[in-house]
């Protein structure tokens, strides 16, 4: 026996109950739903988002890359993968669809 045994007996303190395992599930069921609206579903919308934007490109949209670079957009590979763009009158590169971050709208100034 030893000294905290004897404290328990004389202060009347009941043993620590075991959790129970259905209450450990719920609380991991509710970690893993709390993950899955923090961390998954901004990053499944905002994919989303940028995919009807590649999809939503036409001819001549001026478009900006993540490297900064401006340009007009021409075509899509068959595969989808690459985006060609014109940066100049005879010049064009072609860019993997990821690195298109947005089209830039011209508005016109009323002088």
């Amino acid at each position: 026996m030893t000294i905290f045994d004897l404290n328990n007996m004389f202060l009347g303190a009941e043993q620590p109950r075991e959790a129970s395992p259905v209450a450990m599930f719920v609380i991991l069921g509710i970690g893993v739903v709390l993950f899955y609206l923090i961390m998954m579903r901004p990053a499944l919308r905002d994919r989303r988002k940028h995919e009807d934007l590649i999809k939503s490109l036409k001819k001549n949209d001026k478009v900006l890359t993540t490297g900064g670079l401006i340009g007009s957009f021409i075509s899509t590979s068959p595969d989808g993968a690459e985006i060609t763009l014109r940066v100049d009158d005879n010049f064009k590169l072609k860019f993997h669809r990821n690195y298109i971050v947005g089209v830039l709208n011209e508005e016109k100034k009323d002088s």
